[in-house]
């Protein structure tokens, strides 16, 4: 079931969504202070080509106030526009009964868009 939404996810939009992410992870890495940000870029790419099947979990090591610190600058300086993004496709989608699986995929990357530090996907 994964691979079949996985599939109709890349023909209605995740592969420009991927191509997105890794285009803005590449701008942000030609600055050594965006690099970081760059990686969570990353990590939005390989979720947004392929959501369904890919679990984000908090990660237990490495997270303190460093973490949060770039949470908070990554929210000023556009995660919060990605936030909403999500956040109003997720809505749109699940007002139709067939978007519901896709609108949730929404809501999965709006949750990694709001804090990505401290996140892992496996």
């Amino acid at each position: 079931m994964n691979l079949i939404g996985n599939i109709i996810w890349i023909i209605f939009g995740g592969l420009l969504i991927f191509f997105q992410y890794i285009f803005g992870g590449l701008i942000l890495c030609l600055t050594i202070v965006g690099i970081p940000f760059g990686i969570q870029c990353f990590k939005f790419a390989i979720v947004g080509l392929a959501p369904f099947g890919v679990k984000i979990t908090n990660t237990s090591y490495g997270v303190g106030c460093l973490s949060t610190i770039m949470n908070i600058i990554w929210l000023i300086f556009g995660g919060l526009s990605i936030v909403l993004t999500h956040l109003v496709f997720g809505l749109l989608l699940c007002i139709t009964i067939v978007g519901i699986p896709f609108g949730l995929q929404h809501f999965k990357l709006m949750s990694l868009a709001f804090s990505p530090f401290g996140k892992s996907i496996s």
